[in-house]
């Protein structure tokens, strides 16, 4: 480009800037340098730069080649490719190109227009290299020889202006106006042509534009003067109409134009042809019969590409005499095009905690026909919560239309199909694959709405009792659950001293051994919590139950054994067979099966004398007791359990055969060896028989004062209601003593089966004197007794009574 031309260029460089909503518009001249800059969009738009690196800012343009870009550090537009604007938009004005810039999260799009004037880069040529006229010299003054136009792409001033004609002593120009603006020149012989004189001669030209500078081209105009041809072809219409569908076959007749000639001859046949000046791709898809003057079609129309032919037809005598015409052809549009879907920009995933009305993807969608044809409607697949909507024309925006939930659906596979108003309508479709990223909105969920676990007792610390599990129906960390032991206490300590729990396999540990006689089951609570911000949580209950383990030997209760116990039981040489001699009585701490006992003897002196129960303990005889039956018996009793393996617990009891006390007390030496006691007990024992021996009497001489006493006294007690003896509950005072302090007395009473063997034992409160009677006296004295005085139960009875009496009477003489 020359020097003068680039200064030109700067010259008619103006950038024009109108903006609203969102439409940005600037003017450049053509053929600028790649690199220059059109304009500032961010400064325009008031955008910030920052703006423009975080939402991804592009240039979207539906031409395939990119003349702009975008410099999203300064916000510049600049020129990419050099445009030419005749290749652009030939003659079209103004010329224009249509952008779209592009911004995401949020989406945002902006409309931009660059108008591309015209610099004078095109100088005015003429389509054939020379003319060449054949002109009778009989041709009158006035008569007319067209010459068509010159072509110049430019437009505005730059475009063609004018035509100049040298020399000009016989021919002038003259400039005809047609329908879409441009000007035929025509020759108009201004003299008449004297072929005697100047057979021939050579004309020159010249097409102006109206640049600066101007530019110019010319062509060469050879005549040769002939005879006498004075009729030039006249035509039947100046201007011809015609139609074509675009989807006509080659070969289709358009029109057919016709032309006389008054001549008569050769002077009046005439022949047709399409002008010069037309352009070469109308030439090529048109073709007219010389002879007779048919229109017909030679390639293929696109209503698409151009809408809208004139053709200009010349016919010509063989005298050299032409005329021309006008063929105007309106090519209708058909429903040839499926609309064209453009992905301008799209979201492949989106978070379920979207709002509604949140944008996925935008599409362009044109459709290259006309009219209805045109007119294009977008649609969804199925029904999915997307909408797709149309913000501006040609632009489709797909939305989400509610909350999203990606438990329910992990990803959407939409389809987006255009279909156009045609008939019939033609369609097409894209497929868009969103993702739908996770948000914590899931707390959580144990498999059990309760727990229930059982561990033995006498575990390990560290046991692994069982696991809990929760599941979260969430992704990735906010799917991810941590188990958190809620804290409590069992018994008032912390349950954490129980058990511990995994925080990430949910694994529930003992921290201790368990005692199921001290722990029979516990309660705690366990949080479920996932990895979300903020996290959410659930809790559940569990139970652990203790299960008993026989780790607990019977313990036997009765008959209690002490070193001071000698002789336990008494059986009498008349007893029958199944006389009941003692019963062992025990327990177990242990439960179940684990506390069933069973009672063995396992050894005895005479073990066809005796024999156990085995459930209840209760020891009897088996068989009549006989004279020669040792006094002495010694029997031991086994008591186990049924847990496995089993524990047992030995019980000794020793049996003296005898119907007196007196033989029992002539084996008590041997008993006393037998056990290993110690020498002094001997004198013990017999100091304690001597006691007895007195208590005994006493007792005898206080039963007979009493019955005196009850005697004088029964009328007046008789007559109050009083009872004899007060009786006094366990742990009462005694109110109707005088004094001032009040006492209470406790009893307990021990019986058995046998009334024989039942005995009591006083006590008194306050550090009083209390009388204690040894089971193995009041027996002897029972046998004793019965077999001396011939007391019966009542007389038993009796005894007790007084032995009350004895023990009220030693209380007030301490008062």
């Amino acid at each position: 480009m020359p020097d003068a031309m680039i200064i030109r260029s700067v010259l008619f460089l103006t950038l024009l800037v109108h903006i609203a909503r969102g439409q940005v518009s600037y003017s450049i001249p053509e053929e600028m340098e790649k690199g220059s800059m059109v304009g500032n969009i961010a400064q325009d738009l008031g955008l910030d730069l920052q703006r423009l690196k975080s939402g991804k800012a592009r240039i979207y343009s539906r031409d395939s080649t990119e003349y702009i870009e975008l410099n999203r550090n300064t916000g510049s537009l600049l020129i990419r490719e050099k445009m030419d604007r005749e290749s652009l938009c030939a003659k079209t004005t103004p010329c224009a190109v249509h952008l779209q810039m592009i911004l995401d999260n949020p989406m945002e799009f902006y409309t931009i227009t660059i108008e591309i004037t015209d610099i004078n880069d095109n100088a005015p040529s003429f389509q054939r290299n020379e003319f060449r006229f054949e002109i009778s010299e009989s041709a009158a003054a006035g008569a007319g020889f067209m010459l068509g136009r010159a072509l110049d792409p430019d437009v505005g001033t730059n475009a063609l202006q004018s035509y100049s004609l040298k020399p000009t002593d016989k021919f002038r120009l003259e400039l005809h106006n047609q329908a879409d603006g441009s000007k035929n020149v025509e020759m108009i012989l201004q003299r008449p042509l004297d072929r005697e004189t100047q057979s021939s001669f050579t004309l020159l030209l010249e097409a102006f534009d109206g640049g600066n500078p101007v530019l110019s081209g010319t062509v060469q105009i050879h005549i040769t003067v002939l005879d006498i041809n004075d009729n030039a072809p006249v035509f039947m219409q100046k201007v011809y109409k015609t139609t074509i569908s675009e989807n006509a076959p080659k070969g289709t007749i358009l029109t057919v134009v016709s032309a006389s000639d008054a001549d008569e001859g050769s002077n009046s046949v005439v022949t047709y042809y399409i002008s010069d000046t037309v352009e070469k791709n109308v030439a090529e898809i048109f073709l007219i019969n010389e002879k007779s003057g048919e229109l017909i079609l030679n390639g293929q129309v696109d209503y698409e590409k151009v809408s809208h032919y004139e053709i200009n037809i010349q016919a010509k005598d063989q005298g050299g005499l032409s005329n021309a015409c006008k063929v105007i052809v309106d090519v209708l549009d058909i429903n040839d095009n499926s609309p064209s879907i453009n992905i301008v920009s799209s979201s492949h995933s989106i978070s379920e905690g979207s709002k509604s009305g949140t944008v996925v993807s935008v599409l362009n969608v044109d459709d290259f026909d006309s009219g209805v044809n045109g007119q294009v409607q977008c649609v969804l697949n199925e029904d999915i919560p997307f909408c797709i909507t149309s913000p501006s024309s040609n632009f489709f925006s797909l939305q989400t239309e509610q909350e999203l939930d990606r438990e329910r659906e992990a990803q959407y596979n939409i389809s987006v199909i255009c279909t156009d108003e045609g008939v019939p309508a033609l369609s097409s479709s894209v497929s868009l694959r969103v993702q739908i990223s996770d948000v914590n909105d899931n707390a959580p969920i144990f498999e059990k709405s309760h727990y229930e676990a059982c561990v033995l007792e006498n575990n390990t610390p560290g046991l692994s009792i069982f696991t809990i599990k929760a599941s979260d129906a969430d992704l990735n960390q906010n799917a991810r659950v941590s188990y958190i032991l809620e804290d409590s206490t069992v018994n008032g300590v912390s349950v954490s001293s129980y058990v511990s729990i995994h925080p990430d396999s949910g694994l529930i540990t003992a921290v201790r051994s368990f005692d199921y006689e001290q722990l029979k089951d516990f309660h705690f609570r366990v949080k479920a919590q996932d990895g979300g911000s903020p996290p959410l949580s659930s809790n559940v209950t569990v139970k652990i139950i203790v299960q008993d383990q026989n780790d607990n030997a019977p313990q036997i209760l009765y008959p209690v054994q002490t070193s001071a116990s000698v002789v336990a039981e008494i059986v009498p040489r008349a007893a029958d067979v199944g006389y009941l001699v003692t019963k062992v009585v025990a327990v177990d701490v242990d439960s179940g099966q684990n506390s069933w006992l069973s009672y063995k003897l396992q050894k005895a002196t005479d073990r066809a004398l005796f024999e156990v129960g085995l459930q209840n303990g209760e020891i009897r005889t088996v068989r009549q007791v006989t004279d020669q039956d040792a006094v002495k018996q010694k029997l031991t009793v086994v008591v186990e359990d049924n847990g496995q393996p089993s524990r047992s617990a030995v019980v000794s009891i020793n049996v003296a055969v005898a119907d007196s006390f007196l033989e029992v007390l002539s084996e008590f030496t041997d008993f006393t060896h037998e056990k290993q006691y110690d020498g002094n007990l001997t004198f013990y024992l017999v100091l304690a028989l001597a006691a007895v021996s007195f208590l005994f009497i006493t007792c005898v001489v206080v039963i007979i004062s009493v019955k005196i006493y009850r005697w004088r006294q029964s009328r007046f007690l008789y007559q109050s209601n009083l009872p004899v003896i007060p009786y006094y509950p366990p742990h009462y005072a005694d109110t109707g003593v005088t004094g001032t302090l009040p006492h209470g007395y406790n009893y307990e009473v021990c019986m058995t089966t046998d009334s024989r063997k039942s005995d009591c034992k006083f006590f008194t409160l306050g550090g009083q004197n209390a009388l204690m009677v040894d089971p193995s006296f009041t027996e002897t004295m029972h046998r004793a007794m019965k077999k001396n005085n011939g007391l019966e139960s009542e007389s038993l009875t009796s005894v007790r009574t007084m032995l009350y009496k004895v023990q009220n009477k030693q209380n007030q003489n301490f008062q």
